[in-house]
């Protein structure tokens, strides 16, 4: 019984031992080919591992040749190997650089090859790879470029040739972002009037999240850290959306729409944008209209003899050098007056004659009582006392304008000025919104030549004053094409030097009424002081230097500063005049420097830089 036992011990022991051992000879006895084969494989790829490290000098330097070769930096050739076709591709140009493609064999046939073979093919490999000839020129432009990679690190070089495409890609996540909420909500299109309720809800939050993050961010470096988190659950729902509404016509239709949609939007702002602009420039101020009603009041409480200006004999003198400028602004004029008399060498031979109308004569006239130029001598005269005005008036009413400057009284009684001032033999115009830098007063000793106008041209292609005739002039009619020529040269108004005894010897005043009453008659030009300067005044004119006479403060914010200091006067043309808010803030420091800020008057009407 005890022997019995025994055996049956030691039988199951035998058992356990043999289901213990069988499965690991069992398991070697198969994979011995396995790792030979492998062991084989192996010792190959570390064949061509040190052939190719052998080799790689010459590999390495035909792409460094490759790359300096042009003034991009260009990725290394790189050799792509298909699956089936077991044939190397160079990506780059190939032959043209000197490297041929070579065919290998195809994978199935390539695991059949015996072990010499396989060898000899691989060395054959790189035996051709070996014998790939270099360009001289390539030769010549490694040279180059070891003498430049002496000059600068290659990590420098390399940064700077690709800063470029590091800023065209900066902006790539806000880019798409953009692009995934337009996705979305044209699919929120679609699904609002589906059941989908679950991803009517989904699509809304991941908009609103996108669009939370595009608050402010204008590049990628401004986005937050959950901005790729956002994109892709943005994507995983738009893809959801694709596969629910795949109808491609009706997603193009529906993006057509949009766009559509958002063009009539924008011109609409930009309509009503320009309209408010133009509203706000002829707009007075409520602190200038403030100040024109306390000088008013003030004014009718002086005396008769307390409103007469002082040294009235220097007004028709025709050895001082005089200006005129017309206005209805009390600052506007300030300034001009000021600028011009601060700048000048010889001030006291300064006579400023300052034409306005009567509603704001009282406001003017009492202005300049309180503040006199200093040494200079002023008048400041009523549109209302001229004989002739009412034909004017009725003239310039028959006009059809929206704007009423251009048919306002100021503006055409510049055409008018040897009726105004017949004593007077030669005087200088401005604009009152222009600020005098220099002194002025060389301008009486340039020759006219026999002209009437000494004006700055505007026909230089290029700048921002630019001008052609046939802008504001109907050359289609047959009486416009036949007197003038539309590439003759233009000019502005703003400063001008008139010869007033050439004005009378012409009667170019009556050349100014007639073709004002054709104007009227049919659309020959545009309306405006300026294309009616230009019929009048044409071959009449003679060019200054560009330096006297600036343009563009008005309108232009991209002036070189070198131009405005060098320029003698800077000329706000435009409606961002410097005393409305929407002027240009860096151009109101030369015309806010002329105006007494700390004046009572104006510190009462809420008046300030």
């Amino acid at each position: 019984m005890k022997r019995c036992r025994k055996w049956q011990r030691i039988f199951i022991l035998v058992l356990l031992s043999i289901s213990v051992f069988a499965p690991i000879v069992f398991v070697s006895n198969h994979l011995k080919p396995l790792s030979s084969k492998a062991g084989i494989k192996q010792f190959d790829d570390l064949d061509d591992l040190s052939n190719m490290i052998h080799n790689k000098p010459d590999l390495v330097q035909l792409h460094a040749i490759e790359q300096e070769a042009s003034e991009d930096v260009k990725e290394p050739r790189q050799e792509v190997y298909r699956d089936q076709n077991y044939t190397v591709i160079s990506s780059g140009d190939g032959n043209k650089d000197g490297v041929s493609s070579f065919e290998g064999l195809r994978t199935g046939d390539r695991e059949m090859m015996s072990e010499p073979e396989r060898r000899a093919n691989v060395r054959s490999v790189h035996e051709e790879i070996k014998s790939v000839p270099v360009k001289k020129g390539n030769e010549d432009n490694k040279d180059k470029s070891n003498k430049k990679s002496n000059q600068q690190p290659h990590g420098l070089r390399r940064g700077r040739d690709s800063r470029g495409e590091t800023q065209r890609t900066a902006d790539d996540r806000v880019v798409q972002m953009k692009d995934q909420v337009i996705r979305a909500k044209t699919y929120l299109s679609f699904a609002i009037s589906s059941s989908n309720t679950h991803l009517v809800k989904d699509l809304r939050l991941r908009i609103k999240e996108i669009e939370r993050l595009l608050g402010e961010p204008r590049r990628d470096a401004d986005l937050s850290r959950s901005a790729l988190q956002k994109i892709k659950m943005m994507e995983s729902t738009l893809s959801k959306a694709s596969h629910v509404y795949p109808g491609c016509p009706s997603l193009v239709n529906k993006l057509r729409a949009m766009t559509h949609n958002a063009e009539d939007q924008v011109q609409s702002q930009r309509t009503q944008a320009t309209f408010l602009s133009e509203l706000a420039g002829r707009t007075t101020p409520k602190g200038l209209h403030c100040l024109s009603m306390r000088l008013t009041t003030e004014y009718f409480t002086l005396q008769p003899e307390q409103q007469m200006f002082p040294n009235q004999q220097n007004i028709q003198n025709r050895n001082l050098f005089h200006y005129v400028v017309f206005s209805d602004n009390i600052l506007a004029a300030t300034v001009v007056v000021n600028s011009t008399v601060s700048n000048a060498l010889e001030p006291e031979k300064i006579v400023f004659h300052v034409v306005t109308d009567s509603l704001n004569f009282p406001a003017i006239s009492l202005w300049f009582l309180l503040n006199p130029p200093e040494k200079a001598t002023i008048q400041v005269l009523s549109a209302t006392n001229f004989q002739w005005l009412p034909a004017l008036k009725s003239s310039l009413e028959k006009q059809s304008s929206s704007d009423s400057k251009y048919s306002s009284l100021l503006n055409h009684l510049r055409f008018y000025l040897p009726e105004i001032f017949p004593e007077l033999d030669k005087v200088v115009f401005l604009d009152h919104d222009v600020v005098v830098q220099r002194d002025l007063s060389s301008l009486w000793g340039i020759d006219m030549k026999g002209k009437v106008n000494g004006v700055v041209e505007t026909c230089e292609r290029g700048e921002s004053s630019f001008r052609r005739m046939d802008m504001l002039v109907n050359f289609s009619d047959p009486l416009v094409s036949r007197k003038f020529d539309a590439n003759s040269c233009t000019w502005a108004f703003g400063m001008n030097l008139f010869d007033l005894r050439q004005w009378r010897y012409h009667d170019l005043t009556s050349t100014y009424r007639r073709f004002l009453l054709k104007g009227n008659e049919k659309p020959l030009w545009k309306t405006g002081s300026l294309p009616l300067g230009w019929v009048t005044f044409y071959n009449r004119t003679i060019a200054l230097d560009p330096r006297w006479h600036l343009l563009g403060l008005g309108f232009d914010s991209q002036i070189n500063v070198d131009k405005i200091e060098q320029a003698a006067v800077i000329h706000y043309d435009g409606i961002m005049k410097p005393w409305l808010d929407i002027g240009i803030r860096k151009y109101k420091g030369y015309w806010n420097q002329y105006v007494k800020f700390d004046h009572p008057y104006l510190l009462q009407c809420n008046l300030h830089e």
